[in-house]
């Protein structure tokens, strides 16, 4: 599910935290265009004589919300730029600068992002999921479906960037056949109709190709499987470059980056047990290629 990790924070830092509320709106690596926007406003604000506290008074925003648009940490919303255009001489500037505003990583939760960059990088990626098909996995199609499903709503546009971000995370699948990804699903997950039959093929036969390479491997826990070692719900864990191995894991509107090596090691042991426990890969591509016939 898109990740993404602890925003601010660093993968060494002792410990484990869910990311607070207030920090989802953070930009942890500003783009160029936020930087360039909050470098204008700066720029106009110093022009018209105005300090921070003063310039916050008349969009009605706080000073350090100022602050956080000029240094390029935060997206502003339409409504501070019509606030601050006026503001500043209604030259127009902000209004066509705004235009072209973009995320450091558009796309992604706020509390996935530091995850997804992590992945990018790591030299072992293995997840579980228990809910939905994992987003390295999923073809447009359902991928779109799990979007417009999303509470609350999204705009058409909203939903365009996160489908390209969604997408753009299986790239590196393709780009890196050296790496191991390992994937265990629960058997359900892919029973779960999102569609008509044609997409639910498709999703199927996405899954068969994007797992048929050496370096990726997938295994089904069956529908008639017992109780098993990971009923605490979805996990990922990665290897770094340095051999340190991190977890995370995802609940609603929240994600954890762990990186404590006590509580990675009995998440790496729960994930080995299940490997166990999973119908081998060989048996699981058959179980899927039996459910893509079925339909």
């Amino acid at each position: 599910m898109d990740v993404v990790g602890v925003e601010g924070e660093a993968a060494g830092d002792a410990g484990a935290r869910t990311v607070p509320a207030g920090e989802w709106e953070r930009e942890p690596h500003p783009s160029d265009s936020l930087r360039t926007f909050g470098a204008v406003v700066q720029a106009l604000r110093e022009h018209a004589g105005l300090s921070r506290v003063d310039l916050g008074a008349r969009v009605q925003y706080s000073k350090h919300t100022v602050e956080s648009v000029e240094l390029g940490r935060r997206m502003p919303d339409e409504v501070f730029v019509e606030r601050a255009e006026e503001a500043l001489g209604n030259t127009g500037a902000l209004r066509k600068a705004a235009r072209h505003l973009t995320r450091g990583e558009a796309g992604l939760a706020a509390w996935f992002r530091r995850w997804a960059r992590l992945e990018r990088e790591a030299v072992s990626l293995c997840t579980y999921e228990c809910r939905l098909v994992p987003g390295l996995l999923q073809s447009e199609a359902y991928a779109r479906a799990v979007f417009e499903g999303t509470i609350p709503l999204r705009t058409d546009g909203e939903l365009e960037v996160q489908l390209d971000a969604r997408m753009e995370r299986q790239v590196m699948m393709r780009e890196r056949p050296t790496v191991p990804f390992s994937f265990i699903v629960e058997e359900h997950v892919f029973r779960r109709e999102f569609g008509d039959a044609e997409a639910m093929r498709g999703l199927v036969e996405h899954v068969l190709e994007l797992t048929a390479p050496r370096n990726v491997t997938l295994q089904l826990v069956p529908v008639e499987a017992r109780l098993h070692a990971c009923l605490d719900g979805p996990l990922q864990i990665l290897e770094t470059s340095e051999g340190r191995r991190l977890g995370y894991s995802e609940g609603q509107k929240n994600g954890r980056l762990i990186s404590d090596a006590k509580e990675v090691t009995v998440l790496c042991q729960r994930y080995e047990t299940l490997r166990s426990q999973a119908l081998n890969p060989t048996e699981s591509r058959d179980l899927l290629e039996r459910l893509r016939g079925e339909l």
